[in-house]
């Protein structure tokens, strides 16, 4: 064994207690992974190479993201575009490292607060009453003018 792999090994406490190493890519702890640039290490060593590739996820992210704000208003699925965007500049800077961590943390709040029973119950009071509100103007507008389209009623 070389001191690399007894490195990633943690060790056992006592001698009858062995621990498991975690597998790759395995966190071991509950705290987010640190911040930084995930260059590999040989771009990192030379500042103009690292500088030549940190300009390129810009770029990179931002054409993501500029075609997510272009797909807002048009089909497809705008958000997820520019989250992707997000997520490509998250590798590379840490600004963008920090938004994606807020993102996550409210996305998954959200979902939370969606999932209770109360704001669920909630939800669907306000749904229902949407849809008998919609129905009652959809009767009153066929009882007066009967299947004709608005532009085209005459009183």
């Amino acid at each position: 064994m070389n001191a690399e792999s007894d490195e990633r090994r943690p060790r056992a406490t006592t001698a009858g207690d062995r621990a498991e190493a975690p597998a790759p890519g395995e966190r071991t702890t509950d705290r987010p992974p640190a911040l930084g640039s995930r260059a590999p290490h040989f771009i990192r060593r030379s500042r103009a190479l690292h500088l030549s590739w940190q300009a390129g996820v810009f770029v990179a992210g931002l054409a993501v993201v500029v075609a997510g704000v272009i797909m807002l208003p048009l089909p497809g699925p705008g958000w997820l575009v520019i989250f992707a965007g997000m997520a490509i500049w998250a590798t590379e800077f840490v600004w963008a490292q920090l938004v994606l961590r807020w993102t996550r943390r409210k996305v998954t709040e959200a979902a939370q607060r969606a999932l209770d029973p109360a704001v669920r119950r909630r939800n669907i009071a306000l749904t229902v009453t949407g849809l008998a509100v919609a129905g009652v103007l959809l009767g009153v507008y066929l009882s007066r003018y009967g299947m004709t389209m608005p532009w085209n009623a005459r009183r």
